[in-house]
């Protein structure tokens, strides 16, 4: 009887998978027939909600249904990214996030998700340069004007941050240490309102996101000294970068990208990448991003996943030897 049982198991084994994934396939082939919600786990204001908003408007028109954007901040993108890891797996529920998914288990003793377990990735959507900003206000002209003002000032000289364990706290860390200068961490929740004690000169420097500074650079709010990255930017190709400007070897990058809860079905999975890439390789929205200063990817859900794990490899060993710790 139970050779039989395992018979009937066995043999109807193929059949199951064979449905299952008649059905995934017909899951995706309709999805999305409603609005997929985009989270971005930063508050509004920052350079990451241009980035949303343009690809987010694509992706609309391409579906024939919104994407809303959501900005779920505070605890260090945690609060944001654990909803998106305990949504439904339905395809109607993305993260875009940087930096802080691949460096936050390395700055909190627990984390209400896992990076790499909880998600699967779907695309690379940039990678950009930060910017070194001072108020107009500075007596910095350059980056050697800067170092030589804090060395004249220790003790004094204060540098903002969107949040612990972001590509901007870690800009102004590393540069710290390869420039041996005295600068106190000032975080805040979100690139908004550190940008707001910027301006009027509140703190002394900045090392944003290219998206959220190049507006006020141009606008004559801010001054540029460098950009963060081994390379000059394309957008402001004027501007010099750190290691050129007296911190030889200094180099940052950061990245956006999106995510989806881990049992998403990979059919949904994949035909968001598609989509994204479709949308990224549009002349319009390339030209928009490119004007925020970042430069368009588009990679595969692999290539994302390689990414992840580059970051969190580079990036663990300078925290910990830094001795960097979250603040939620």
């Amino acid at each position: 009887m139970l050779d039989r049982r395992r018979f009937i198991a066995c043999a109807a084994a193929p059949l199951l998978s064979a449905f299952l994934q008649r059905a995934a396939h017909a899951q995706a082939s309709v999805w999305p027939n409603r609005f997929v919600r985009l989270v971005v786990p930063f508050p509004p204001g920052g350079g990451t909600d241009a980035i949303a908003r343009v690809v987010a408007g694509r992706l609309s028109e391409l579906w024939s249904q919104q994407m809303v954007v959501e900005n779920k901040g505070g605890a260090a993108t945690n609060i944001g990214t654990e909803y998106v890891a305990r949504s439904d797996p339905d395809g109607y529920t993305m993260l875009l996030t940087s930096m802080p998914l691949a460096v936050n288990r390395f700055l909190f003793p627990t984390l209400p998700y896992d990076a790499i377990a909880d998600f699967a990735p779907v695309s690379l959507i940039c990678d950009y340069p930060n910017v070194m900003a001072v108020p107009v206000s500075s007596p910095a002209k350059s980056v050697k004007e800067f170092i030589d003002y804090a060395n004249a000032n220790k003790g004094k000289v204060t540098f903002a941050s969107s949040g612990h364990g972001t590509s901007v706290h870690l800009s102004g860390e590393l540069f710290k240490r390869m420039a041996n200068v005295e600068m106190t961490h000032i975080p805040y929740r979100g690139a908004g309102p550190a940008l707001n004690d910027l301006i009027p000169g509140r703190v002394d420097v900045m090392f944003n996101n290219i998206g959220a500074v190049l507006p006020l650079i141009q606008g004559g709010k801010l001054r540029a000294l460098a950009v963060t990255t081994a390379k000059r930017s394309a957008a402001v190709p004027e501007l010099p970068t750190i290691a050129e400007s007296g911190v030889p070897g200094f180099d940052v990058s950061s990245w956006y990208a999106f995510f989806m809860p881990v049992k998403t079905p990979r059919d949904i999975v994949r035909k968001a990448y598609a989509d994204t890439v479709t949308a990224l390789a549009d002349p319009v929205i390339k030209d928009r991003l490119e004007k925020l200063g970042v430069v368009v990817a588009g990679s595969t859900p692999e290539g994302l996943a390689a990414h992840l794990k580059s970051e969190m490899d580079k990036w663990g060993p300078v925290i910990k030897a830094a001795g960097i710790k979250g603040d939620e």
